[in-house]
């Protein structure tokens, strides 16, 4: 298995963001380091990008944004609820909060 390749970088600004958050914890999916709240992954650092989960309407109404796809890991076929933010600079991502916070409330409300 290759190893994960993802922006460290990324990393850092996204754990000053979201690790202040009440119940967000950091941990890994695939070897990329993710965000989980409740053992729910909601978020995971993937190759120059940060894919998020969010409701489906939402990722239909963000996909095609600047620096924003349909998340795809793996070559694997595109996921309704997820997308993929692409910044060139890591502090950019502080701009895309909303966002995220969105993903935390949306996976936060899901029954396992």
């Amino acid at each position: 298995m290759s190893r994960a390749v993802f922006s460290r970088q990324h990393k850092e600004v996204l754990d000053s963001l979201l690790l202040q958050i009440p119940g967000v914890v950091s941990g890994t999916m695939f070897g990329y380091p993710a965000y989980y709240i409740d053992r729910k992954l909601f978020a995971c650092i993937y190759g120059e990008g940060v894919g998020i989960k969010v409701p489906k309407d939402f990722a239909d109404s963000l996909v095609d944004q600047e620096g924003i796809i349909r998340f795809q890991p793996m070559g694997r076929k595109t996921m309704k609820e997820w997308i993929q933010i692409n910044r060139e600079r890591s502090e950019d991502y502080e701009g895309d909060m909303e966002i995220l916070r969105v993903s935390i409330e949306y996976v936060s409300s899901i029954v396992k």
